[in-house]
């Protein structure tokens, strides 16, 4: 499954991500996703896993504070095509 992090404070990187949801399972892809121009997070990331563990994760870190902010966790969604 994937699930789509929002909220996330930007000194967090894929490591921190990585770390945070591999407490409920097998990770197998976390990744922040940074701005092309300036290298720095955009505030949310992608995490790959299980769907067993992804659901236990969504349940668990939605609305979880990290770094003084509340986590926004949910399945991804496809993303819609640009017009």
């Amino acid at each position: 499954m994937n699930i789509y992090v929002g909220n996330l404070p930007w000194s967090a990187g894929d490591q921190e991500l990585e770390d945070l949801f591999s407490q409920f399972g097998s990770v197998q892809r976390a990744r922040v996703i940074l701005d092309r121009e300036t290298g720095r997070s955009r505030g949310f990331g992608f995490v790959e896993m299980d769907d067993e563990g992804a659901r236990k994760a969504i349940d668990q870190l939605n609305g979880q504070d990290m770094d003084g902010r509340a986590l926004r966790i949910n399945e991804a969604q496809e993303r819609q095509p640009r017009r």
